[in-house]
């Protein structure tokens, strides 16, 4: 356990990031998921479910919770999948 006030801060502040993080890998998955179910099932939603992931993918970009090059890794590769079917 942190012994100095500093270092008590730190893990206060290392605790709440983590959870954001985790929050928001947790979107993204879900969204990519979410876009991966319905191309399979062959719903009529899968644009605006396309879109709702593109700006899950962004923030997540943003926020260094994950690479840039991985959010467009996926984003390529979810488009490929929704143009192909």
């Amino acid at each position: 356990m942190p012994i100095t006030s500093s270092a008590k801060k730190a893990l206060r502040s290392s605790i709440k990031k983590h959870q954001d993080n985790a929050l928001t890998k947790a979107k993204v998955k879900e969204s990519t998921k979410g876009v991966r179910l319905a191309v399979q099932k062959g719903d009529k939603k899968v644009d605006e479910l396309l879109s709702k992931t593109y700006r899950e993918l962004d923030l997540a970009a943003k926020k260094n919770v994950i690479h840039k090059n991985k959010a467009s890794r996926l984003k390529s590769r979810l488009t490929k999948l929704v143009t192909k079917k």
